[in-house]
């Protein structure tokens, strides 16, 4: 894990630090005895002078340090499963042995890693489109196979039957949905995008990408959506994609003899973040056929850092995507993907529409805009306190529960999630609003829905969209079945549909939107995989066609054209995206004339939502613990320097160190970077060499390369016992543990060269930098270190390295409790 170290003292040279009981698994625990004292000096204890600036022109307040370490949460919810999270290192370590390799490298090696690079984005818009494909499929097929047996009962007047056999197939499907879930991988609950969108940003968990939550969301998501549930399939088709991406980049398997030569170029983050951000836009042009958009959502929305060749080959892969949806879809039409299975995804085609709007038109887009800023921000609260809920109810009652995890959580005052882990019997309860509440509470919601006469001014003699007839006698449709006895794609297919303003009763849109929008809301937190975009398109689409009907008089706008732009007034109200979530409509609907109107929406709904909260996934990123860098500094921070909220203590070793130092170091911390300082008689005063990384030591300390004597090598023998791809990331993070080594009394008295391993160009900032500043240049790096060295001549040569949890806002308040937040 990230290492959080303090401005104190280097580690002892040439003795072992007192032995300190070995904890289990990997957490970033601190070697501290106390907490503050005396030994706070330079930076640290220049805080207690500055004060914080009231902008109300208040008196001031001195920013008193309050502790000394870091204490920040270590662990965060990945999809319904809590484990500990570490950070994503983009930095390039430039040792000796990097700067051999690179050297060495000849025209064919790099001709093989361009080879690669190209040939596994086109894999992974292969797999990404086949997986896609399989989904819609499948779910055409499943829910096609219950509707109809569902039908077929009510047709013989067998209701009761229909209706039991209706909700059972739903329950059934709900339950293995649920449960494959709970079992196999909990990380692979809700929509996946918030976990991709920390993953892109630096945050790592195994099971984050992990096979097994890959598995999950493919199968999970085609019985949740089966199921009924009022949840789509499209955020999980982002996680789908990361997920098929980090597969194909995790460099071969050694453990099964299945790595190839060419690949080992790709065991390191950086390719494997270009990779990952590659997946999530395939998945988001499988999900809508949108290889446009998913570019541009990749770009908006998910990545943290872009750049011109990555855009490249994003477009690439999104273009592989379209191709072979493309393909398959006509496959599908000639009959051989079962009897409801057409392969046509989620198509909406308004092209046939000719849009011409005056400024009454623009009136109407305007409160349109206006509505789904504030239903928007309101889903978005709503959404928030559910979830807190959830937690709740799954801490306290006793009822109804499927087994999750070893582990209860609650919330501190700032609202953050707080866990505590209990002992292995202990188990975390899935309680009353469970995937089987939720599937009754929908079941009954889609099947007792009543007739209502025939319009009279009709061009038809009963309107025949969808299921409207749903058994009702003559003279009698039911525009409600058109909606909720359906596929959700269906359902939005309908909405859409232009040229039927009489088939919508304005009390068959408000029941609609209503029973919609409070279903997305309590389906969302169950333990299912489960994605936003399909709810909020579905309540969008409902009210738009309300404002429509009321507006009717004074607009000529069609009513299935106000659907897709309630549809876009919410999906800017909630996820507060706008160019990607516009070119997505258009290429969804194949409307471009609607191209002004769908903006306007956009950056109406938007502004208003962003007066109330943010977008739905930083709230959820936020809400699951994980430690996420803005891309902008929190404005209190230009009232610290970056000395100021370094945590500790700090351990360093010398650059021709003791092994027995090196491996109790190991044992009683887990941080992942240890600063290098030589020191007399190794050079004339005391210097910074650069960073060492936990895995690369353990790599080092692995080969037993020692010395008996404490002197400084060339370093040739490592550079002959080790290649630079030695030390690559391991693929799943199943890497060399402490553990797996073994040593013995004389191997721990002598002395190893950390030298050739040891990053002599880190990223480094002066402690007086404005900690705004650092960390702004700390997330545009994308680093995991960043080490901070004195201002003036004379100290040691470091005074603290700054991590992620060092920017977060619980360790900078709990540092300085009186700072202001707003500033």
């Amino acid at each position: 894990m990230d290492g959080n170290h303090s401005p104190l003292s280097h580690h002892n040279k040439g003795h072992s630090p007192p032995a300190q009981p070995e904890r289990d698994g990997s957490f970033n625990y601190d070697i501290e005895s106390t907490d503050g004292g005396g030994a706070w000096l330079g930076s640290a204890a220049d805080a207690l002078l500055r004060y914080d600036e009231d902008g109300a022109g208040g008196p001031r307040e001195p920013l008193l340090r309050k502790r000394t370490m870091n204490t920040t949460s270590q662990i965060a919810i990945v999809g319904a499963n809590v484990c500990p999270v570490e950070s994503l290192d983009y930095e390039i370590v430039e040792n000796d042995l990097f700067k051999q390799d690179w050297r060495s490298r000849k025209k064919q090696q790099i001709f093989q890693y361009i080879v690669m690079k190209w040939t596994l984005v086109l894999l992974i818009g292969l797999f990404t489109a086949v997986v896609g494909f399989f989904n819609n499929l499948a779910v055409e097929n499943i829910a096609g196979f219950k509707l109809l047996l569902t039908s077929d009962l009510m047709f013989k007047q067998r209701y009761f039957t229909a209706f039991l056999a209706y909700g059972g197939c739903n329950l059934v499907l709900a339950a293995a949905a649920a449960a494959i879930c709970a079992y196999i991988a909990p990380a692979a609950a809700g929509s996946g995008i918030p976990e991709v969108k920390a993953y892109l940003n630096g945050v790592d968990a195994y099971s984050i990408l992990a096979p097994s939550t890959l598995f999950v969301k493919i199968f999970g998501s085609i019985l949740g959506v089966s199921a009924g549930f009022v949840l789509g399939k499209e955020g999980p088709m982002v996680h789908t994609g990361a997920c098929i991406a980090n597969l194909l980049g995790q460099g071969g398997s050694r453990k099964y003899h299945l790595t190839w030569n060419w690949l080992r170029y790709f065991k390191n983050d950086r390719d494997r973040r270009d990779l990952i951000t590659c997946g999530s836009a395939a998945g988001v042009a499988a999900a809508f056929r949108a290889p446009v958009g998913g570019v541009l959502f990749a770009l908006e929305e998910a990545a943290s850092w872009w750049r011109s060749a990555l855009l490249w080959r994003t477009f690439f892969t999104t273009a592989v995507v379209a191709v072979v949806l493309r393909g398959l879809i006509q496959f599908c039409r000639s009959g051989k993907c079962g009897l409801f299975g057409q392969g046509g995804l989620i198509m909406f085609d308004l092209s046939s529409t000719i849009p011409t709007y005056s400024t009454q038109d623009i009136v109407a887009i305007v409160v349109l805009g206006v509505i789904g800023g504030v239903f928007g921000g309101l889903f978005n609260f709503l959404l928030d306190r559910i979830l807190r809920a959830y937690s709740f109810i799954n801490e306290y009652e006793s009822s109804l529960y499927i087994c999750l995890h070893k582990l209860k959580f609650n919330f501190n005052l700032q609202h953050h999630i707080v866990f505590r882990f209990w002992s292995a019997g202990e188990v975390l309860h899935t309680r009353s609003f469970s995937p089987i509440t939720v599937s009754i509470i929908t079941s009954a919601c889609s099947y007792g829905l009543p007739c209502t006469p025939c319009p009279v001014d009709a061009m038809e003699q009963c309107p025949t969209i969808g299921r409207s007839n749903f058994q009702c006698p003559p003279g009698h449709y039911n525009g409600l079945a058109s909606l909720f006895f359906n596929t959700n794609d269906d359902a939005i297919r309908n909405l859409f549909s232009y040229g039927t303003e009489n088939e919508f009763r304005m009390s068959t849109l408000f029941i609609f939107f209503i029973a919609v929008y409070c279903l997305g809301l309590v389906t969302y937190g169950i333990a299912v995989p489960s994605g936003l975009f399909i709810p909020v398109i579905l309540a969008g689409a409902s009210y738009g066609r309300i404002v429509g009907t009321l507006l009717g008089p004074l607009s000529d706008l069609d009513p299935g054209l106000f659907a897709l732009l309630g549809a876009a007034s919410f999906l800017g109200g909630t996820m507060r995206m706008t160019v990607s979530v516009c070119v997505i409509l258009l290429e969804l609907t194949n409307d471009l004339p609607m191209l002004p109107l769908v903006m306007l929406v956009l950056l109406i709904s938007k502004t208003i939502a962003d007066s109330f909260n943010k977008g739905v996934y930083d709230q959820i990123v936020v809400m699951k613990g994980l430690p996420f860098l803005e891309a902008h500094a929190e404005p209190y921070m230009r009232n610290l320097v970056a000395g100021d909220v370094v945590s500790g203590p700090l351990i360093s070793f010398s650059g021709v160190e003791r092994v027995g130092n090196i491996v109790q170091a190991l044992k009683i911390t887990g941080h992942n970077g240890f600063p290098v300082v030589d020191e007399p008689p190794l050079s004339e005063a005391p210097e910074l060499v650069g960073l060492v990384l936990r895995s690369h030591l353990l790599v080092l300390l692995s080969g037993k390369t020692f010395m008996k004597e404490k002197v400084k090598t060339s370093g040739s023998f490592v550079l002959h016992r080790f290649g630079a791809f030695d030390f690559a990331k391991a693929g799943s993070g199943k890497g060399l543990k402490i553990e797996d080594l073994d040593f013995t009394d004389e191997e721990m008295d002598m002395y190893v060269d950390l030298h050739p391993v040891t990053n002599t160009s880190p990223y480094t900032v002066v402690e007086s930098m404005s900690l705004a500043k650092a960390a702004i240049l700390f997330r545009a790096l994308g680093l995991r270190h960043l080490l901070v060295v004195p201002k003036t001549p004379g100290r040691p040569p470091i005074v603290g390295i700054l991590t992620r949890h060092d920017f977060m806002p619980e360790h900078i308040h709990g540092l300085f409790p009186n700072i202001h937040k707003s500033h």
